[in-house]
């Protein structure tokens, strides 16, 4: 306990150091981050309890965005309305995909788990461009340009809302999980599938609906999003690595530190891109970020 109190301690220092002297990047990488966080905490649920990476998280998203697309540019269906509709169909989505193929190699070893996934991955980035190729495609609605004075400092209002958005889901998830029956079923599952399945729970079942539900909340970062980026195929292969990187970060099951492993990683990026000349290295920072924490913690195991 009084270590992760020391890591709060630590996570707010460094939010307020870094918004006393880089305050653009402030707001910039509270932003960046929360939306990170809401990509991956759908990510977080399927490997805490199905024990699946799901390489083809981040083209579901792009999914997503393009049923976004198609829904303003066919229908004048306002992006952040749309999630009313992109989720059920996410969630129809996830359960075909679910049941044709990861529940097939489930048992298996966990290199063909992601050969699955790589394979569906790829399905769906092909399949999105034959249907609407490679051209990139923006949606326009005028309050997602609105901009904020705070403290002296123009801030997009809109990217506010990923901030809203990451830490309603992570309540959500988190009342699922706690005060359902289901997410108390997922739980024991995701703690010990064997247990579960001798008290009586059905874990194809709780995996079957943790994998679509989780689906179905991609929708969510989805429709926010839907008028602040280009949207094309490969668009949500660097969110996959971002989610795995994060769920990395914080460890599995640890919700809350997806959200704050978010924010760190988008004010990481956000203050190397406010130094003149090395904006280009932001990309580059979750990448070390991962590879110091798997080998900070690979170091601690073979330490005990």
């Amino acid at each position: 306990m009084k270590k992760i109190m020391n890591l709060y301690i630590l996570f707010f220092l460094m939010l307020f150091l870094v918004a006393l002297f880089r305050p653009y990047a402030f707001f910039y990488g509270l932003q960046r981050g929360s939306l990170y966080s809401l990509v991956a905490l759908p990510l977080a649920l399927i490997l805490g309890i199905v024990g699946l990476l799901n390489l083809a998280h981040g083209d579901l998203l792009t999914l997503g965005l393009y049923l976004g697309y198609i829904l303003f540019n066919q229908l004048r269906f306002d992006p952040i309305f749309s999630v009313i509709v992109i989720a059920p169909i996410l969630f129809i989505i996830g359960f075909v995909v679910y049941k044709l193929t990861i529940e097939r190699v489930l048992k298996s070893h966990h290199l063909n788990l992601l050969l699955i996934t790589f394979g569906v991955s790829i399905t769906l980035v092909e399949f999105i461009n034959l249907l609407w190729t490679s051209r990139p495609r923006n949606v326009y609605v005028p309050y997602a340009t609105k901009s904020i004075n705070i403290f002296g400092i123009n801030v997009g209002a809109y990217e506010f809302l990923y901030i809203a958005a990451s830490i309603g889901v992570l309540l959500l998830i988190v009342f699922i999980l706690k005060k359902t029956r289901f997410g108390q079923a997922a739980f024991a599952v995701g703690q010990n599938p064997k247990g579960a399945a001798i008290v009586g729970i059905n874990v194809k079942l709780v995996y079957t609906i943790t994998f679509s539900l989780a689906t179905a909340m991609i929708a969510i970062a989805a429709s926010l999003m839907i008028p602040r980026v280009s949207i094309f195929p490969h668009l949500g292969g660097p969110f996959t690595m971002r989610s795995f990187c994060l769920t990395a970060m914080a460890g599995l099951g640890n919700l809350p530190g997806i959200v704050l492993s978010g924010i760190t990683l988008g004010l990481a990026e956000a203050i190397v891109q406010s130094i003149p000349g090395y904006s280009g290295w932001s990309d580059l920072v979750f990448f070390g970020v991962l590879i110091l924490v798997i080998a900070l913690k690979g170091y601690r195991r073979a330490v005990r």
